[in-house]
């Protein structure tokens, strides 16, 4: 009989349209649309600590597109036409509207090209949420 190691899940894969404010513990496969550098901080021969970069990449899959916020190492990886897995993504609201992101709990990985053709016309990230604080009664 196989032993099944405890806490090791198959993970259940989202879909770009299934994602929801407030939400975390996705895992996608995506294909990078677009990538562009938004904060360069620091030098990139001066200590690793000190150094920030942030770039907003457009990332789908065949329902939809969203903002990927990819941060330091997570910039290289995001070329243009990369397939790329995100494990344990969450969402971040940004003025109103979503953004994915995978902090150091979580995984970027450049996975084998993906067969699926982004559906471009569902960008959920140009999808503004208001925050209605809901009173109880």
């Amino acid at each position: 009989m196989a032993e099944s190691k405890p806490g090791l899940r198959k993970p259940v894969f989202t879909k770009v349209d299934q994602l929801r404010p407030g939400t975390s513990g996705h895992t996608l496969i995506v294909k990078v649309v677009n990538a562009k550098m938004v904060l360069q901080k620091g030098r990139p021969d001066g200590p690793q600590a000190r150094q920030m970069r942030i770039a907003e990449c457009l990332v789908g899959d065949e329902t939809g597109m969203i903002i990927f916020t990819a941060r330091n190492d997570q910039v290289d990886l995001m070329k243009e036409g990369a397939t790329i897995t995100l494990r344990n993504a969450k969402i971040d609201m940004f003025k109103g509207s979503m953004r994915l992101a995978v902090d150091r709990w979580g995984r970027v990985e450049v996975t084998e090209p993906a067969a699926f053709t982004v559906k471009e016309d569902n960008n959920l990230s140009l999808i503004e949420y208001e925050l209605v604080n809901v009173m109880e009664e």
